[in-house]
């Protein structure tokens, strides 16, 4: 009788997720936002991660994942979005409008103002779900005067090195002009930023006295002489981790008691910059996201009303 013959036995290797250690973190904000280069972040990073296997994997973790599927698709029937042209400062602004799809009324207008990546599939997906909830949603390129943002990450955030700042504010008034003419809006504009576009926010509410609402996310503060021009109530969002950017929280919060102007921080503990964006697996956090964005839909529905 033939013995029976015995299959092999496979194994398989057992894939563990790379650990995300604070120091990764801190280092991919140094890249992102100061002065680390990339080859200085990578050594950086592999010396945090072990080796430079174990650091490959660890970067897409920290960076934001362009393929990751939007919240509200681009085809989604509840909502037209276009992509268009309107009047900067000095010349044409680019940009992504999108509206509810079964609008009645007149709309509260609504800027979303990007990142330090510009106006990429994540933004636009965000500027939808403003969208969705009822307003006019315009996220502006604010790398227009340069040619537009580009799909290069990397040469997108160096483009901002060379933005003029005096620009940024100006295009960003323009647009609350372009959101206040539209035919079916309220007359009513808020704006909502994140990183970069929390600060921009922070600063188109010192020079545009007509914005209702201004929402920042971990974005950096105006110089304390400049806020008693600010006539917008504001709410703001920092990440309790995110000790760069909550340096300036004291300061500001004085200068804008000061000033009388109405305003509401939220500190989220124990999470990073840049939790909100659910692109970047290393440091977004669903419950901070969710709750800010919650205050932030209740907070510009009654001021954009």
């Amino acid at each position: 009788m033939t013995e029976p013959v015995a299959k092999p036995l496979i194994t398989r290797p057992v894939i563990t997720r790379p650990i995300i250690t604070q120091a990764m973190i801190d280092a991919y904000d140094e890249y992102t936002h100061l002065t680390l280069d990339r080859r200085r972040f990578m050594e950086q990073l592999t010396k945090l991660a072990g080796s430079g296997a174990a650091a490959a994997a660890i970067v897409p973790m920290l960076a934001a994942n362009s393929a990751q599927a939007a919240i509200v698709a681009e085809d989604d029937s509840r909502v037209k979005g276009e992509d268009i042209t309107y009047p900067g400062s000095s010349g044409a602004m680019k940009g992504y409008l999108v509206k509810p799809a079964d609008r009645s009324g007149k709309l509260g207008a609504v800027i979303v103002i990007h990142e330090n990546r510009g106006l990429n599939p994540h933004i636009r997906d965000v500027t939808r779900r403003v969208a969705l909830e009822g307003f006019a949603a315009l996220a502006p390129d604010f790398l227009s005067p340069l040619g537009g943002t580009p799909s290069d990450e990397d040469k997108a955030r160096d483009m901002f090195t060379k933005l003029d700042a005096a620009q940024v504010a100006a295009d960003g008034v323009a647009t609350v002009a372009y959101l206040k003419s539209l035919e079916d809006g309220n007359g009513k504009v808020g704006a909502v930023g994140f990183c970069w576009g929390g600060g921009a926010v922070n600063q188109l509410a010192v020079h545009a006295p007509d914005l209702a609402a201004g929402v920042a996310y971990y974005g950096m503060q105006p110089k304390a002489e400049d806020v008693p021009k600010i006539k917008a109530a504001l709410l703001l969002h920092y990440a309790g981790l995110d000790e760069r950017i909550d340096a300036g929280i004291d300061a500001y919060k004085k200068a804008l008691d000061v000033a009388h102007v109405e305003y509401t921080v939220h500190v989220y503990e124990g999470v990073n910059h840049a939790f909100n964006n659910d692109t970047s697996a290393a440091r977004y956090d669903k419950k901070a996201a969710d709750l800010a964005w919650g205050r932030t839909i209740a907070f510009l529905k009654a001021k954009l009303a």
